[in-house]
């Protein structure tokens, strides 16, 4: 079972609101197969609790642009959990994304590509 294309689109609308906030080491899992209650985790990175705000909000607001709320959000200094039901985004402080691991707590699961890493890549090799 794969996520359903909507879940697959919000990620990837989320991913590149998260890069436009310099937001790093994006991941997508695909939890489809999992049988728990998210469809996809999206991973994000940033240097400190002030990007860590900014990538969230950004994400927010380009969700809410197309009509997507989260149910919740959640947050202390160094993470904040966006929830929006099918899709969970955490994002995260590098220092406590290396101690919560969820990368490597989820590695059995497929990891989805996404178009906004890819073109982040393409635009550094341009440079």
């Amino acid at each position: 079972m794969a996520p359903r294309k909507s879940t697959i689109d919000l990620t990837q609308k989320a991913a590149h609101a998260a890069i436009e906030k310099l937001g790093t080491d994006l991941v997508a899992i695909d939890l489809s197969g999992q049988m728990v209650l998210s469809e996809v985790f999206l991973l994000v990175s940033g240097q400190n609790e002030r990007q860590i705000d900014a990538i969230a909000d950004e994400i927010e607001r380009q969700l809410a642009l197309i009509g997507e709320k989260p149910v919740r959000r959640e947050s202390s200094e160094h993470w904040i959990l966006l929830d929006y039901e099918d899709l969970v985004v955490h994002v995260q402080t590098e220092e406590v994304r290396q101690y919560y691991m969820l990368d490597r707590l989820w590695n059995d699961c497929p990891i989805m590509p996404l178009d906004a890493v890819a073109k982040a890549a393409e635009f550094k090799r341009g440079q």
